[in-house]
């Protein structure tokens, strides 16, 4: 019809296929179709440089894409009370925020804790607590967890409402988020919006958002030991904790609140719309 195409893609087909294998409920045609739009779009947003590296295999051109990153509503994560705080917590506190799927690599936070003895883990995800045991992926990370001998210190805390996100965050010592693959990833730039360091895989997204050894760490992905190693470092520190946490903070304001990430959607849309009528007019 020749009307300009600005497309954003949420996670790309051949990523999905690579990391998740048989796992994968993709169509069948996802991939073919996936080439076809980054072929015939006029551009592409992508929300992170890891999917720019994925485009550019699929034949995308560099002149035809533009990174902006999902944001933060700065306003829903200002400091308040926390209806999760417990003034006199013997343990240090971490918390995963995430779907419960094996690719979210829940399983390897639990599998940190023998070695951080004096920390508890809470597990915020799925579905409500008290329909928690009929899901197989719960199941599993309870079965670790008693293997291991750190059940006690694990709290599947099951869904928790939108409201009361920012109030779990920050009552967090550290905010672990290790997938395997992530193409974006919000959950740290929320902790790091509520002043939380942030533990995060060297992957996809999190390699832009997180800071490492500015507002918090990066670890290979499925590297237990990795994870426990960062972590005792944050939660033996309250000064680097209070310093990767405001670093965090500053970091968010600067680049990623809405207003930000609309006004730069705005500018890839006009500059699109632009190329198209010096393109009709040569």
């Amino acid at each position: 019809m020749g009307i300009p195409v600005v497309q954003t893609f949420h996670a790309l087909g051949i990523e999905k296929r690579r990391f998740q294998g048989h796992a994968d409920t993709s169509p069948s045609s996802r991939l073919a179709q996936e080439s076809e739009i980054v072929r015939r779009c006029d551009y592409v947003i992508a929300t992170s440089r890891s999917e720019v590296d994925e485009l550019s295999r699929m034949g995308l051109e560099a002149e035809r894409v533009r990174v902006i990153p999902c944001g933060v509503n700065l306003a829903q994560f200002d400091r308040c009370r926390s209806v999760f705080a417990q003034p006199r917590r013997a343990r240090r506190r971490i918390v995963t925020l995430s779907r419960l799927v094996e690719r979210k690599g829940i399983a390897d936070v639990i599998r940190a804790l023998p070695r951080l003895h004096d920390a508890e883990l809470i597990v915020a995800g799925g579905g409500d607590a008290r329909e928690l045991e009929t899901d197989p992926e719960y199941r599993r990370l309870l079965a670790i967890a008693r293997e291991l001998g750190v059940c006690e210190r694990v709290v599947m805390h099951g869904r928790v409402e939108r409201h009361e996100v920012p109030g779990l965050l920050r009552s967090a010592d550290c905010v672990v988020c290790v997938p395997w693959y992530e193409p974006f990833g919000i959950v740290p730039l929320e902790a790091m919006a509520c002043r939380v360091p942030v533990v995060a895989s060297a992957v996809g997204g999190l390699n832009d958002t997180v800071v490492h050894g500015e507002t918090g760490y990066h670890v290979s992905p499925r590297s237990p030991e990795q994870v426990a190693a960062a972590v005792e470092t944050l939660l033996h520190s309250v000064e680097t904790r209070r310093r990767f946490g405001e670093a965090g903070r500053a970091r968010v304001e600067a680049r990623y609140t809405w207003e930000q990430v609309a006004r730069a959607t705005v500018d890839a849309y006009l500059e699109c719309l632009d190329s198209a009528r010096l393109d009709s007019i040569a």
